[in-house]
């Protein structure tokens, strides 16, 4: 998972990129990278870790930078170096081009192989090494054509910001599978993955970048170059259920909305007696609080969650993913010893977290521990831009739902219901559920 962040101030730049950028730090936490622009060249600075590490003590401030653009990442398991570190920088044409890139290729596979049989060599492990390549090869002094060309190439999720010397340039999938809104007031314009980092700057007015939509931000002037045609929207739900922050407003649905709502409709599916309903914080908080005013189960932290530990479904390796969840997340034995609790999370992807998360709640004193689950089943690997695992390493792809609770250890568990939940957002036609249905909007390696 990734997020991107692009600005055009006419104030001074440093602290609007840096603020924003920390705003969308739960897309990623393995590494970030800053572009600016000083009208006539391109400056990066790239480093592993959270925003606040990877720029501390950065020469950034005092300079007459007046665009940039930024990224936060969360790598695969495997793919933490270095040169992976976005956005990433070309030049060609006596221009210089920089890119930041949230989403998956699906096609990336294909058109790498075509492109290496053809004696090109690429220098990350990154599809958005790919779309730059591409852009770099399109372009005979036309950015636009570039683009278009471009995406008529890739397939997939792709919400992308550039930055060049004199200007910034946003595009988004024919899809919009992933997040990308646009910001302006007087002073500035701002591209960003989340509404949070363009609020942050204290701006209210804000819209979605349409799927396949291109926007040129140039000379304090802003332009829109729709697409024509090949439009077929299907967001990532993946987003309002997991992804965003509670605060996000991704195409007009409110996270913390849709995930309490999502709790009120799981009791009503799936009711239990216990004494107390208590969420896996934080994503899960939400929905706990929806379940428990549905159902008049009082609400209670029995999990303390350590603020100091990232998103432990982002972790590259499943050793890392279980380390963290016992750093984040320690039971409160004076609120659940000789209670039966109902447990209620985003979802279960692989279970193992789950598992010992319920045997460490029982060890506290849990009598019953009740499973609550506000996302279907995940049965299939997602190629659009969340790292979850091939089909044989997923759960739900390989055992029944009883057979989950065996494994995992809950006293019951309850996924909510697909349709269900879908009748929480506006037309449920327009967003992507491949993860749950196998419904593949771009199959995998499709031209």
């Amino acid at each position: 998972m990734s997020g991107v962040v692009a600005i055009k101030t006419n104030d001074l730049i440093t602290e609007k990129l840096l603020y924003s950028l920390s705003s969308i730090q739960h897309r990623g936490q393995d590494s970030a990278g800053l572009v600016f622009s000083d009208g006539t060249s391109l400056k990066r600075i790239k480093g592993s870790g959270l925003v606040n590490e990877v720029f501390k003590g950065a020469d950034l401030y005092d300079k007459d930078y007046k665009l940039g653009i930024g990224h936060v990442r969360s790598s695969r398991e495997g793919c933490q170096q270095d040169y992976n570190i976005e956005p990433l920088v070309s030049f060609t044409k006596n221009n210089e081009f920089a890119l930041a890139h949230d989403g998956n290729l699906a096609n990336y596979d294909v058109i790498k192989q075509n492109l290496e049989d053809e004696g090109i060599s690429f220098h990350t492990q990154t599809d958005s090494e790919l779309i730059l390549l591409l852009i770099s090869r399109y372009y005979k002094g036309d950015i636009l054509e570039a683009i278009r060309k471009t995406m008529d190439v890739i397939k997939g999720a792709y919400s992308c910001v550039i930055a060049m010397p004199d200007k910034i340039i946003a595009f988004r999938d024919y899809q919009g599978f992933r997040p990308l809104m646009l910001g302006k007031d007087e002073e500035n314009f701002i591209i960003a993955s989340e509404n949070e980092a363009i609020e942050i700057l204290d701006i209210k007015n804000y819209r979605n970048i349409n799927p396949g939509e291109i926007v040129v931000i140039e000379d304090n002037e802003l332009t829109s170059y729709p697409a024509e045609n090949g439009i077929n929207k299907k967001h990532c739900i993946f987003e309002s259920i997991y992804i965003a922050r509670p605060d996000a407003n991704i195409e007009n649905v409110n996270s913390y909305m849709f995930r309490r709502r999502c709790g009120e409709i799981l009791y009503r599916q799936a009711p239990v007696e216990a004494d107390l309903v208590c969420p896996v914080p934080d994503s899960g908080t939400p929905s706990a609080i929806g379940f428990a005013q549905e159902s008049g189960i009082p609400f209670a932290e029995g999990l303390v969650k350590n603020r100091y530990m990232g998103r432990s479904f982002i972790k590259p390796s499943q050793k890392e993913r279980e380390l963290a969840v016992r750093l984040k997340l320690n039971p409160q034995k004076s609120v659940i010893d000789g209670k039966r609790i109902v447990l209620v999370d985003d979802s279960i992807v692989r279970g193992t977290t789950s598992a010992k998360l319920i045997k460490r709640m029982r060890d506290a004193g849990a009598k019953e521990v009740h499973f609550r689950v506000t996302s279907p089943p995940f049965m299939y690997p997602c190629f659009y831009g969340v790292d979850t695992p091939d089909s044989k390493n997923l759960i739900a792809a390989n055992l029944s739902i009883e057979e989950i609770r065996q494994q995992i250890g809950a006293d019951s568990l309850e996924f909510i219901n697909l349709d269900s939940m879908l009748k929480l957002v506006e037309n449920p036609d327009n967003y992507c559920n491949a993860c749950f249905t196998g419904n593949y909007p771009v199959k995998k390696d499709e031209i």
